[in-house]
């Protein structure tokens, strides 16, 4: 299928753009890298009247650091996420996610933006930034606000961005020198959303956990920040019966559906797998 009909509006600045944004309200959708928005047009299951494409607005793209956050603009590609020696070496579970998303030419196109904003449960990204603790910049006719990614997601493709708002970056906390972090992600084949998919973030002092931040994600509507499970790893050694507490705390939260992917009760059990599997590389990694 095609799209409806539509008016094409190619904005140069952010003002603009949330003008547009403000002027035409529910009748209007920012595109980024369309990836996600492109396809529901097709099948009509997005008919948006006014589509506000981000591409022209230089001010949305580029990374940069202070005082220990580094700020992500939204239209910053996958490719671009891959390729940045600063998050090498600062953040380097966001272009190890980077890399398991679809394919090389979905992410030469596909933007940070665009994969937290649009609230798809299916995607990688917003999961990571509940694990990161980062906060979302939106920015809309009255200036800028900042929603922790924690408390952005309400239900599937249900988010606390306004109408007349766009997320214009990311920022995120950076973790301390030598902790250790892993993203896991089951999937059917190349390309596809996880099955389920796990990230870890975690600091070790010796053999004690001293810190750490679990987040699943695909198997609800919505990303989930496992708190009681990164609570319980918190302090501990790591050692069988907490890791098979804090597995349980993990998997009692999610609520996935039977699909193509399985049964609702193997995906359940392939977060734990997947929060296991992060969570042993994270902990190899750090201080290595």
């Amino acid at each position: 299928m095609i799209p409806g009909e539509f008016t094409y509006h190619r904005p140069s600045s952010v003002a603009e753009a949330v003008a547009i944004l403000a002027n035409h309200g529910d009748e209007a959708r920012p595109l980024s890298g369309g990836h996600s928005l492109i396809p529901m047009m097709k099948l009509r299951m997005a008919a948006p009247e006014h589509l506000v494409d981000l591409g022209g607005i230089a001010a949305l793209k580029g990374m940069s650091e202070d005082e220990n956050v580094i700020t992500i603009g939204a239209m910053t590609t996958q490719h671009e996420l891959i390729n940045s020696e600063l998050l090498s070496a600062k953040l380097p579970i966001i272009s190890e996610t980077s890399l398991l998303i679809a394919d090389p030419q979905i992410r030469y196109m596909g933007t940070l933006g665009g994969n937290v904003a649009n609230g798809d449960p299916g995607n990688d990204m917003p999961g990571l930034m509940q694990c990161l603790d980062a906060s979302y910049v939106l920015t809309g006719p009255d200036g800028e606000r900042e929603v922790k990614a924690r408390d952005f997601y309400e239900a599937a493709y249900f988010t606390a961005l306004a109408p007349e708002e766009l997320l214009s970056a990311v920022k995120v906390p950076v973790p301390p020198a030598g902790h250790g972090y892993a993203y896991e992600k089951l999937k059917r084949k190349v390309g596809d959303y996880a099955t389920a998919a796990a990230a870890v973030i975690l600091t070790m002092s010796g053999t004690t956990v001293e810190t750490c931040s679990v987040a699943l994600t695909n198997v609800a509507d919505t990303p989930l920040y496992a708190a009681d499970a990164s609570r319980l790893l918190t302090g501990s050694t790591l050692d069988a019966d907490t890791i098979s507490r804090a597995v349980a705390a993990a998997e009692a939260i999610t609520d996935p559906a039977s699909d193509g992917r399985g049964p609702a009760e193997y995906r359940t059990k392939m977060a734990g797998v997947m929060m296991q599997r992060a969570l042993a590389r994270a902990a190899e990694r750090a201080n290595a």
